[in-house]
C-alpha cells in the first residue's frame, strides 16, 4: 500500500473539514428558515416559536431530522414539527 505524502494528507483533512462546515452551514440555514415559518404558521413570534419547539421536543427533532425535512415542502416540515411537539405535550 502506497503512503500518501504529508501534504496530501493535510489536503484530505482540509477537504473533510470543508465538507463538514458545509453540512453545518446548510443545517443552520435550514433552521433559521424553518423556525420563522413555524412561527408564522402558528401565529407566534420567533422567540415564542423557538421556546415552544425547545420545550416540546421540536428542536431535538429538527436537529436529528433536518436533512429529510429540508427536502420536503416547508408546509409539511412545519406540520411534522408541530406533531412532534403535540405528541410531547404541546398545545393542540
Amino acid at each position: 500500500m502506497e503512503k500518501k505524502p504529508y501534504l496530501c494528507k493535510k489536503l484530505d483533512i482540509a477537504m473533510a473539514l470543508r465538507s463538514l462546515d458545509k453540512e453545518i452551514s446548510d443545517k443552520v440555514n435550514f433552521m433559521t428558515f424553518i423556525i420563522p415559518e413555524f412561527a408564522k404558521s402558528y401565529k407566534m413570534n420567533i422567540q415564542e416559536a423557538y421556546l415552544y419547539l425547545e420545550q416540546y421536543g421540536g428542536m431535538d427533532y429538527l436537529d436529528k431530522c433536518w436533512w429529510a425535512l429540508h427536502t420536503d415542502n416547508p408546509f409539511w416540515a412545519v406540520r411534522d414539527m408541530f406533531e412532534v411537539c403535540k405528541n410531547n405535550g404541546g398545545k393542540q
